[in-house]
């Protein structure tokens, strides 16, 4: 395993600088599958600039000499606001991919959500995580033209001890991402979907021309998922739902209709619909749609601990932070997460107290002044 460098000054300072050194880690057609965005990337880049636009004005004079990061999403404590995205195939980052990422994870007392189209199973990562039972693991899925896959997928998660299903809804198709399109993205021969080579024939194969996993997509998930499914995902097991891929208010609404506990705010991390709002941007509208009848996460753009604060301020109960993870994997496996999330909840800490705010509580929109639209 490659690990850092013992000079300290060598050492990634932030995500920006892992980021670099990811790329001396990881083949094209990997870097390529885990950076790019759908066609223009206007909205991969917009995810970033939004937080960029948001200014903050801090309190001065507060007691901030003790410091509370900790908080809890869906009853269940976290150290800090920050949960770890789903996200496909992290053995092409690294040997040991998700199980290093959910160590990582449940030792910092962070959350995880494991992808359905992970290159580690449910089995290997719950495991690996023995020693952390009360650790944040969800499980995300999608809704599959196969009922009995969908509900088999949900089942293995209920069985190991996840906590919760994470349905990605902003995905009836895939997102055209060219830079996959021009690599005919497809998995090596030595890794596989281990969440679907247990309990189908499943994966994604090469045709030529072809991304293979447009293949994956435009053969197993189901365009004609609507509303009313949610109720017959619910009946499938007691987790609570959560909906990820929200941007609109009255989306927002209608996922507390049909029984969501939670919502995140995503747009995929600008890898779907190119154009679409920021996530940052969309925020502040649901926030107020759904009144506080569920708890609010966001993903999409997260890379400094005042992008936390920011998201914090807009009404979010946590965020939830992709790329950067990979980024980490790649360079040094579960270290390298690990000094991601270290590296955001130091930035978080110094954020807080540099605002004036000694518990998460105490951040809140008076911190901020927005944009004009």
């Amino acid at each position: 395993m490659t690990v850092l460098p013992n000079d300290h000054r060598s050492q990634p300072i932030n995500l920006f600088e892992y980021e670099t050194l990811a790329k001396d880690h990881l083949s094209k057609m990997a870097l390529d599958y885990y950076s790019s965005g759908a066609w223009d990337e206007i909205t991969l880049r917009d995810n970033r600039t939004a937080f960029e636009r948001v200014k903050v004005r801090p309190r001065i004079l507060v007691d901030v000499s003790d410091r509370n990061l900790t908080t809890s999403i869906l009853g269940q404590p976290l150290q800090l606001p920050l949960l770890i995205a789903p996200m496909a195939f992290q053995c092409l980052a690294h040997p040991d991919g998700e199980v290093a990422t959910a160590l990582a994870a449940a030792s910092a007392g962070v959350g995880m959500v494991l992808s359905t189209m992970a290159t580690k199973s449910i089995e290997e990562v719950a495991t690996a995580c023995d020693k952390f039972p009360n650790s944040l693991r969800w499980f995300q899925l999608y809704i599959h033209k196969d009922r009995g896959l969908t509900r088999a997928l949900v089942e293995k998660a209920y069985k190991a001890g996840y906590k919760a299903l994470c349905l990605t809804v902003d995905a009836p198709v895939l997102g055209q991402r060219e830079r996959d399109r021009r690599n005919e993205f497809t998995l090596p021969l030595d890794l596989h979907l281990a969440n679907l080579a247990t309990i189908s024939e499943l994966d994604i194969s090469h045709e030529k021309g072809e991304s293979g996993l447009f293949t994956y997509f435009a053969q197993q998930l189901n365009p004609a998922v609507t509303w009313h499914d949610l109720e017959w995902l619910q009946s499938l097991s007691p987790l609570p739902l959560v909906i990820k891929g929200i941007l609109r208010g009255d989306d927002g609404v209608r996922a507390v209709e049909y029984g969501a506990k939670a919502i995140v705010v995503s747009n995929h991390g600008g890898r779907q619909l190119d154009g679409a709002i920021a996530s940052l941007d969309a925020l502040a509208e649901i926030v107020a749609a759904v009144n506080g009848k569920v708890e609010i996460l966001l993903d999409g753009g997260i890379r400094r601990g005042t992008d936390i604060l920011k998201a914090l301020a807009l009404g979010a109960k946590a965020v939830l932070i992709g790329r950067p993870i990979l980024w980490g994997l790649a360079v040094s496996g579960q270290l390298g997460v690990s000094n991601v999330i270290s590296l955001l909840q130091d930035e978080l800490n110094v954020a807080m107290a540099l605002s004036g705010c000694a518990k998460l509580d105490d951040i809140d929109p008076s911190l901020l002044i927005l944009p004009r639209l």
